[in-house]
């Protein structure tokens, strides 16, 4: 149901903040709703940042910290109605895995790489902002982004599956880790699985049968308590530990100017997965609920969002999509239920921490296997195997680059996977050969209508494309082809250049050297339907004579008719 015509809407001139907006005309009737989605988008973020904290090798404080202090701010500046602004699976992964090496297994050092992470990210989101790059996210295909995600699932399962077993566990790529828990089997310990399993089997239940309700939450709290009450450290079960109550102190991570420069791959990748993330969320919840999503909006937001995460000792954030799911279906009307979220967040961090101490690490492995079941989409590998094999094997490539190459070296991959089929794309334009539509004075592709008329002695074609340095040869490969194999050799070729929005110097020259081979093969060539742009650059190369002059009145049809009037057959 499209509700844009009784919910806010963001004004069409951006501004700082983006709440001011959304507070001008807030209503009393959507409190409720914003309220009652807080308190259930609370009880999710809690059991996530405890989660995706230990997948980022990280203090279970530093992910209540990061949705602490990214929520509170977040809803500020964003364009969405109802991205939530969490820790996420993937990204925590990512800083887990990349920042090992660089802080020599110094923990804290680790916490304050993590932090200068966050900040790094923030000035990258910031610059985008400025530089209005909203269209930098679409520069990972969506096929990327789904075997990089399916990658990031299996390489999740190898860390977890020991912690839910209770042995022990490798931290390396997936093969190693997988190798080591498969080796170590043998060591499995009973409580652990046993309470691991109980609640692996609640929260697969709760997916199914009470969808959007907080049971993370509630197997959180009967983890504490059935360790409290069957003494489960006792049995070799290992805890969560202690969660310092109260907030940290504010400011700078310390670390060294040096340690940018290795930071920075972490955090260009972190940016590209949290901006290609939340503008997914953004544009789901638009297409669904009606408004408008600026993604260079979101860029200031989750500028904003990772910069309060960095100097509140948390680290990079981004939109979370089952998160902002649940505060939708809690009835969310603006961005305020996420700032009640992370009051609610607050309130547990001041004063109630110390109670988390007691939760069994298997039990919270099987929150996070649970949480990310949704990254591992066997059904849209199907799909592309089925449908586009091209698509499927760059898939199945960014999945393969994560398990062998580690995470961060599998976003790279995965980007210039995506880079790579753009310019491939870009290279290689469709070239329709047209024929009459039966009937008609106009043409269309007879390749995906083959009952359109061939033209006698005449060969239409249309690059689907601008025609750019890159794609040139392409396009007049293509041309040379069909004349070389063709039956009959045309005594006439109609190009239309319809469908060229740009043609660059080098193309220009190009098709005046098309136009002279042909022309010594007694085969005249006349360009038509250029637009203006493009009859002003063949003006200004000088190649309007060789094209058969340039003006915006002939059509196909005309060049056609004028050829036929003065060649009768």
């Amino acid at each position: 149901m499209n509700t844009s015509a009784t919910t806010p809407q963001p004004s069409r001139s951006v501004t700082w903040f983006a709440a001011i907006g959304w507070l001008r005309g807030y209503r009393g009737a959507w409190l409720r709703g914003d309220v009652v989605a807080g308190i259930t988008l609370a009880a999710y973020l809690l059991p996530a940042g405890l989660g995706d904290a230990s997948l980022a090798n990280l203090p279970p404080e530093a992910g209540l910290y990061a949705c602490l202090f990214g929520g509170l701010v977040f809803w500020l500046f964003c364009s969405s109605r109802h991205t939530a602004i969490t820790v996420t699976s993937a990204i925590s992964l990512l800083v887990g895995a990349s920042l090992g090496e660089i802080s020599g297994g110094d923990t804290t050092r680790f916490g304050a790489l993590a932090a200068g992470t966050a900040l790094l990210v923030a000035v990258i989101a910031f610059l985008a902002w400025l530089a209005k790059a909203g269209s930098i996210v679409n520069f990972i295909s969506e096929s990327v982004m789904v075997g990089f995600k399916c990658g990031v699932a299996l390489f999740l399962a190898s860390t977890q599956l020991p912690k839910l077993f209770g042995v022990h566990g490798a931290h390396g790529n997936f093969w190693e880790n997988a190798g080591t828990f498969i080796t170590n089997l043998h060591e499995t310990n009973p409580y652990s699985i046993t309470a691991g399993g109980i609640a692996l089997t609640v929260l697969v239940l709760g997916k199914i049968f009470l969808k959007k309700q907080p049971v993370a939450l509630f197997v959180v709290v009967g983890g504490i308590l059935a360790s409290e009450w069957f003494g489960l450290k006792g049995h070799g079960v290992k805890l969560l530990g202690e969660v310092p109550t109260g907030l940290p102190a504010i400011g700078l991570p310390a670390i060294r100017w040096e340690d940018l420069n290795e930071l920075l791959p972490l955090a260009l990748a972190c940016f590209m997965l949290g901006a290609v993330e939340t503008a997914a969320i953004g544009r789901m919840f638009t297409a669904k609920h009606g408004g408008r999503l600026d993604a260079n909006q979101e860029f200031l937001a989750l500028a904003a969002a990772n910069l309060a995460a960095g100097l509140g000792r948390g680290f990079p954030i981004s939109g979370g999509m089952s998160q902002s799911l649940v505060n939708e279906g809690g009835g969310a009307r603006t961005p305020l239920s996420g700032a009640l979220a992370a009051m609610i967040i607050l309130v547990v961090v001041l004063f109630f921490s110390h109670l988390l101490a007691a939760l069994p690490q298997p039990v919270l492995a099987a929150v996070v296997l649970v949480a990310v079941t949704g990254l591992f989409k066997v059904s849209t590998l199907r799909h592309l195997r089925h449908t586009n094999w091209t698509e499927y094997v760059v898939a199945m490539a960014a999945l393969a680059g994560v398990l062998s190459s580690g995470l961060l070296r599998g976003v790279l991959i995965g980007a210039v996977i995506s880079l790579v089929l753009l310019i491939r794309r870009a290279s290689r334009p469709h070239v329709a050969f047209l024929g009459r539509i039966p009937g008609t004075r106009r043409f269309s592709d007879r390749e995906r209508h083959p009952d359109n008329e061939e033209v006698p002695g005449v060969l239409i074609v249309r690059p689907e494309a601008s025609l750019i340095y890159f794609n040139m040869d392409h396009v007049r490969d293509t041309i040379t082809e069909r004349l070389r194999t063709g039956s009959t050799p045309p005594r006439l070729v109609v190009l239309d250049l319809s469908a060229a929005a740009h043609v660059d110097m080098h193309s220009a020259h190009m098709l005046a050297e098309l136009a002279a081979e042909l022309t010594a093969a007694d085969i005249r060539l006349r360009a038509v339907e250029a637009r203006a742009s493009v009859r002003d650059r063949l003006r200004n190369e000088g190649v309007e004579d060789q094209l058969g002059g340039i003006n915006r009145f002939t059509t196909v049809e005309d060049a056609i008719e004028a050829f036929q009037e003065s060649n009768p057959s």
